[in-house]
């Protein structure tokens, strides 16, 4: 619709015009300040020269009318034209919202160490992840996603040290001396008895075991992550292992050097990273020859960009800001551009439940567990409620709050208007199907509101999407299920005069509500 209307204005103002929607719809559905840019140029007042332009529109049959308003440009939709979107909309579903772009983009989410179950801090970042996957594919984007497996790290040593310790003294019921670091929690007892039945009780007698012990434990915790994801709808295109990209480390390295990005000082190797922002140059390659974790991030970009996409995005969490310096500096060493390398940042979650801190889990150690939160309020509230904020603000909510069935539950509001559309059109006896030929003339504002807010889907997908913004998208369905529930409470639909234009414009609602919570990975309710 957007995009319908900028071509009429082009046509008539050039390319250099600000569209605007107005607050207050009765001033018209779309404005614009063009004539305030043109006055000095013009030497006229803004008023005279929107009154001029005003002018131009007559004939363009898809305004109601064009009106100058203290030097805005306010355009009102006609009904024939909303009515021909209207038309198109029904008889294509399917295609609502939907673009074309070729910008090729690979998205990396997640990312979280194979050590352990996935904990409500990975959660907000899968959700964003997969969200603004579902939502640059609709919009036409090429979207590969991928999920790094960080085992290669010291990391996963200590996860084989624990099971075999775990089987050490639970299994073989053995006195332990258990180190400094190393991972808690029942799961890690679990692993342990699995492994005595599948390797049988004596891999826990020799510490040889443990580096097999430690790639089967990683094996585990990755099918796991993996059951975890897809309980709330999420899968991934790739997973790259960051072991199997160490055989690149030499190559990733010479190429370094040959770019004069490193140096070596008290026997180490050094990333000059401070030249691209950095607060201080990084070791990337420790006195005793092993490459740290920065080295693994820097073959991981390499092989990245070597594979051609227009974009890459990584999505981290909030703790890894001071991060983006030192990758985007390697990036740049590296020969490529470090514009298109793009960091969005999720931020932590505090969560709540009675108005108490949530119980971390005994299963995980320490942490709340993303299955565990999941039980509780359902992948549908979960996933939601992560994409009420911008990704890089604190999250804290309640988790009985999303079970309420009242308007205070945002997803219940929603689905709600989407079961009540339904249930309307049971009591009527009638389809979508029935009502798409209905012409749209005469509308009262009310219905003009309500076709207009659901007709601006499109548009709240290019904008949350292009700004990486994903409560946009949240914020539309809640704004459009409080028009939809006022009307209905407002207005007699069944029986009335107009009660196939209601259904119609409902009929849209309800897509719109539908293709929304879908790129959001929620299925709609037709019944509550």
């Amino acid at each position: 619709m957007k995009k319908r209307v900028t071509q009429v204005l082009k046509k008539h103002l050039g390319e250099d015009f600000v569209l605007e929607k107005p607050k207050d719809l009765s001033f018209g559905h779309y404005a614009t300040p063009i004539a305030f840019s043109l006055a000095k140029v013009l030497r006229k007042s803004p008023m005279v020269i929107a009154d001029e332009l005003s002018k131009k529109f007559e004939d363009e049959t898809i305004f109601e009318s064009v009106e100058a308003v203290k030097g805005y440009l306010n355009f009102k939709l006609s009904d024939e034209f909303l009515n021909e979107y209207a038309n198109f909309v029904l008889e294509n579903p399917d295609r609502f919202a939907k673009d074309e772009n070729d910008e090729t983009i690979l998205l990396e989410y997640v990312s979280a160490n194979p050590t352990g179950p996935l904990h409500i801090g990975h959660a907000r970042g899968a959700v964003i992840g997969d969200s603004l996957y579902r939502i640059g594919k609709h919009l036409g984007y090429k979207i590969t996603t991928e999920y790094y497996i960080n085992d290669a790290g010291n990391q996963i040593y200590l996860l084989g040290l624990s099971i075999f310790l775990a089987g050490k003294e639970r299994v073989l019921r053995e006195e332990v001396e258990w180190p400094e670091e190393f991972y808690r929690g029942d799961y890690i007892v679990d692993l342990a008895f699995k492994a005595a039945e599948e390797f049988g009780e004596d891999i826990f007698k020799d510490e040889k075991n443990i580096e097999k012990l430690s790639s089967w434990g990683k094996d585990e915790m990755m099918e796991l992550i993996k059951s975890n994801l897809k309980d709330v709808s999420i899968e991934f295109d790739n997973f790259v292992s960051e072991k199997s990209l160490y055989e690149k480390w030499d190559e990733v390295f010479e190429k370094l050097k040959a770019n004069d990005a490193v140096y070596e000082k008290d026997g180490k190797v050094w990333l000059k990273s401070t030249l691209y922002g950095d607060e201080k140059d990084r070791v990337i390659v420790r006195e005793d020859g092993r490459p740290t974790y920065l080295a693994g991030d820097i073959i991981y970009h390499n092989d990245k960009f070597e594979r051609g996409y227009d974009r890459y995005i990584n999505i981290w969490g909030a703790d890894h800001h001071g991060y983006i310096a030192r990758v985007k500096a390697a990036v740049k060493f590296l020969g490529y551009d470090e514009d298109r390398l793009e960091i969005v940042l999720s931020q932590m979650v505090s969560l709540l439940k009675g108005g108490e801190p949530f119980k971390m889990s005994k299963r995980a150690g320490n942490f709340i567990l993303m299955s565990d939160v999941v039980k509780e309020m359902g992948a549908d509230a979960l996933r939601f409620i992560f994409l009420s904020k911008k990704s890089d603000t604190h999250l804290e909510f309640d988790v009985d709050i999303l079970k309420k069935e009242d308007s205070s539950n945002p997803i219940y509001y929603i689905q709600y208007a989407h079961a009540r559309i339904n249930q309307v059109f049971e009591k009527s006896g009638k389809s979508f199907a029935d009502v798409k030929d209905v012409e749209l003339k005469n509308l009262d504002e009310d219905s003009k509101n309500l076709l207009f807010t659901s007709f601006l889907l499109p548009e709240i997908l290019e904008d949350a999407f292009k700004t990486r913004s994903l409560q946009k998208l949240t914020d539309y369905l809640k704004s459009l299920a409080a028009v939809l529930h006022k009307f209905y409470n407002e207005h007699r639909v069944i029986g009335s005069d107009k009660e196939n234009e209601y259904l119609k414009i409902f009929a849209i609602t309800a897509i719109s509500i539908k293709t929304g919570l879908s790129l959001i990975g929620i299925e709609a309710k037709k019944r509550m």
